[in-house]
């Protein structure tokens, strides 16, 4: 497999020494790599792909230097307008390198979010005109290979890595980055808010561990999945989809439940929710300051006010808790509080090693939500 240092290494080579991105679990080992080893000024994670496109074509054209943009496949759909519109060649021709991790590869048992986006990553780069390399796991190959991306964006042009599981080796985690936070975990929390739930209410859970833990929790009570629609994928889209359905039933409770990477992703939406929203929406951001389903790289969640920003977008109620008694007592007084309403519950980073995932398939979970909307097709 390929040392994370040595990939870095030749990128200095070329002159490249800027990164930003959004984490992904194939790259975890080079985000571990740049967050020991490259000044967080020179490493920014973004909040989105397309803001990160953004980014380092600034920097290119404060430096004349190319960054580095690395993403998850999923996050092609994010890069596109900025690819497009500002990057390319037909426009203003900023040369970047993008980095990208091939989740879903045709051939490559993943999960079900990540089907399509395999099979369409190659073709979304040739359609785009961006040339590209499957990075190979060997050194030499590899130098080879960053040699033939440099030349590329010498000419001007964005090229693309794009990265299989386990290419890079694994990068330990210096014993520095675990840092104390919050003392309640993200599933007690869970737990404590869908158990107080109402028989009628509705829950949209966003992608990655929140899901699984909300599957896990109706597991352990035997209640049924109908009154969840878990949002494997669509990062940062969970609460436009909560949205749309509490407008159509204004007569049910709607929770979100939220991340803060993926509200930090699409913060427009709150602005759309605190506006169009009514009393029967309650989001709940469960913040941990991380990207914890892609290994844990930190997000800037605990250093902004996200209690202030959805009081600005309209949001009636708000609240921030950091205390399973915090939570109950909110969610006592949950009736009178006018909505749309904002929760902010503070929680630590990390989840239990055993924690399974949704064994039934995203038809079927949609298939069983709209039968406990009373929808039939």
């Amino acid at each position: 497999m390929l040392a994370p240092g040595f990939f870095v290494e030749q990128l200095r080579s070329h002159g490249i020494d800027f990164y930003a991105g959004v984490p992904d679990s194939l790259l975890k080992s080079f985000c571990a790599y740049l967050a020991e080893n490259i000044d967080p000024s020179r490493n920014i994670i973004t909040a989105n792909e397309g803001g990160a496109v953004a980014l380092a074509a600034g920097h290119y054209l404060a430096s004349g230097r190319p960054g580095c943009v690395y993403m998850q496949n999923s996050g092609q759909g994010n890069a596109i307008n900025p690819l497009a519109s500002l990057t390319d060649a037909d426009v203003y021709g900023i040369p970047l390198l993008l980095l990208i991790g091939w989740r879903g590869r045709p051939g490559v048992h993943d999960e079900p979010q990540h089907v399509k986006q395999g099979k369409v990553t190659l073709s979304l780069l040739e359609t785009m005109g961006i040339p590209y390399a499957v990075l190979s796991a060997d050194a030499s190959v590899a130098e080879n290979q960053i040699s033939e991306a440099c030349k590329a964006l010498s000419a001007g042009q964005v090229y693309a890595l794009v990265v299989e599981k386990n290419t890079f080796e694994a990068q330990p985690v210096h014993p520095n980055e675990i840092k104390a936070g919050p003392s309640l975990s993200r599933e007690d929390a869970i737990r404590t808010v869908a158990s107080a739930l109402a028989p009628s209410d509705i829950v949209v859970s966003s992608t990655g561990m929140i899901s699984r833990e909300l599957f896990e929790y109706r597991e352990s009570t035997g209640s049924g999945h109908g009154h969840d629609f878990l949002t494997v994928g669509s990062m940062g889209h969970a609460s436009q989809i909560a949205l749309g359905i509490a407008l159509e039933r204004p007569d049910r409770r709607v929770w979100c439940f939220d991340g803060d990477g993926a509200a930090i992703m699409h913060m427009g939406a709150m602005a759309i929710v605190g506006t169009k929203a009514g009393s029967n929406f309650v989001h709940v951001v469960f913040n941990n300051g991380a990207h914890d389903s892609v290994g844990g790289q930190p997000t800037v969640g605990l250093q902004i006010d996200l209690p202030a920003i959805a009081r600005a977008c309209g949001y009636r109620s708000v609240y921030s808790i950091s205390s399973l008694e915090e939570l109950q007592s909110v969610q006592c007084g949950l009736a009178d509080s006018v909505g749309p309403v904002f929760i902010e519950i503070k929680v630590r980073k990390g989840n239990r090693p055993d924690l399974g995932r949704p064994t039934t398939t995203p038809q079927q979970n949609k298939e069983a939500f709209m039968e406990f909307l009373n929808i039939r097709k």
